[in-house]
């Protein structure tokens, strides 16, 4: 059964240790912090279901640890006590979002009616006991992170409902792991879960892939075909790289979701859906909005609950799990006899900035595994590792940049430098097409000299 546990604030030893008393007597599990900072720190490591704070105390007031309670564990319930109260402060503390208000000298009845209503009503974040069963749809999410438990507590409710939720953070976080973390709690969880990248798929087909088409829509389309949309009914549609998506098409979404049908490409008829959105970007979809990429209406269609999956970096007390988790993956994988690091390794591992986040620990651990000739993998491949995945990896927005630059010289080499031709041969207005080559800071004028000298 799970623990009680609640953190008493009171920088008066012996206050704190009378309340103790009485709540470890009513059957809780008491942490005591001897004032607002030693809650903070006690707060990054691990999380009660209540905090119960004074309000006079000598580095932050009770109000001060309620703020930063507040600002990054909204869901955590405080409850303060103070000599000092009235009812006006009671009102507003309460309107702030405070969960109980109680001045001294309280009643021990009120108290622990306030405390059993809000353990009743507070969520549950730390891990089951020893060896009580994990919920099956967060299995696949290895973590000891508090920041973490507090995501997954947000994941377990919005999971709840049908609401559309957007995933935000670094490219390699695991968003598509927490959207199917999100649609295996649903009531959808029998149901399929399709994923699609929005930034893989070619503009041309991205609306099929969608959307589906019928017989003779376009040149190849011979015979019908069922979109994702279709696929997915009754369960979960995962929009990975949304800010990606082109504008036209972002209509075309807005009104599927607003309407809940859809169209197939050369089609007449509407198809009804009923599915769940979760959407994904590592893009700052506001400032997409401001420069005119991504459509503001679509956005807040989006954005009904919104999660921030935090960076590896942000999490570093889950890297030594992570890395003898992925450490027993890999070494089955590839029947190498590796079981662990040495202590260097580990510092080295907790050290580095990690920009690819979980991705890159990944393929840093397996190419680590691989290369081990010993047991215990040394500091040196690790280092080894973190480099030689620094040199290969080059994120999405490079790599689609060094394309889009390198096909622009090719169209300009074919049309000598011929504006309008190169242009059409694009599919592009000539506009655009002087945009992107003023975005890639390619003259045109050379390739006609070029063509002239040859």
């Amino acid at each position: 059964m799970q623990s009680k546990k609640i953190l008493l604030v009171d920088d008066d030893r012996d206050l704190l240790e009378l309340l103790s008393i009485r709540l470890t007597a009513a059957g809780y599990e008491t942490i005591l912090a001897d004032g607002a900072e030693a809650a903070i720190n006690y707060l990054d490591i691990s999380r009660p279901q209540l905090v119960i704070s004074d309000m006079q105390m000598g580095d932050l007031d009770g109000m001060a640890l309620f703020e930063h309670i507040h600002r990054n564990i909204p869901t955590l319930p405080v409850i303060i006590l103070t000599a000092y109260g009235t009812i006006p402060d009671a009102v507003a503390a309460t309107q702030r979002g405070i969960f109980g208000y109680l001045t001294k000298p309280y009643d021990p009845k009120i108290l622990l009616s306030q405390i059993k209503r809000a353990i009743e009503l507070a969520p549950v974040v730390d891990l089951p006991p020893g060896n009580a069963p994990v919920p099956a749809w967060r299995k696949n999410i290895i973590t000891q992170s508090a920041v973490m438990e507090d995501l997954l507590t947000k994941v377990g409710r919005v999971a709840q409902g049908d609401a559309s939720v957007l995933l935000s953070g670094e490219s390699g976080v695991g968003k598509e792991l927490f959207a199917r973390a999100i649609h295996q709690a649903s009531r959808r969880c029998d149901r399929p879960f399709i994923t699609i990248n929005c930034a893989a798929i070619p503009e041309q087909l991205l609306e099929s892939e969608l959307f589906g088409h019928v017989k003779g829509a376009f040149t190849g389309a011979v015979r019908d075909h069922k979109g994702l949309f279709q696929l997915a009914e009754g369960g979960s549609l995962f929009l990975d790289e949304i800010g990606d998506m082109p504008l036209l098409l972002q209509a075309k979404l807005l009104h599927a979701l607003q309407e809940r049908v859809i169209r197939p490409v050369g089609s007449s008829e509407t198809v009804p859906i009923d599915v769940r959105i979760i959407s994904a970007t590592h893009r700052d979809l506001k400032a997409e909005i401001g420069e005119g990429n991504f459509r503001e209406d679509l956005y807040y269609r989006l954005f009904v609950v919104g999660l921030t999956i935090p960076s590896l970096a942000q999490r570093r007390e889950d890297i030594p799990l992570l890395a003898n988790h992925f450490l027993r993956v890999f070494a089955e994988k590839h029947q190498r006899d590796v079981n662990g690091f040495s202590p260097e390794a580990i510092s080295f591992l907790l050290a580095a900035p990690w920009p690819g986040n979980i991705r890159q620990f990944m393929n840093v651990i397996e190419q680590s595994v691989v290369m081990s000739a010993v047991p215990l993998i040394s500091v040196e491949l690790i280092g080894d590792a973190i480099h030689k995945d620094e040199e290969q990896m080059t994120s999405f927005e490079e790599a689609r940049r060094q394309f889009e630059r390198d096909y622009l010289v090719k169209v300009l080499k074919i049309t000598a430098g011929n504006v309008t031709q190169a242009a059409k041969l694009a599919k592009r207005n000539r506009t655009e097409f002087y945009k992107l080559l003023q975005r890639h800071q390619l003259d045109f004028t050379l390739y006609k000299s070029l063509q002239e000298k040859v």
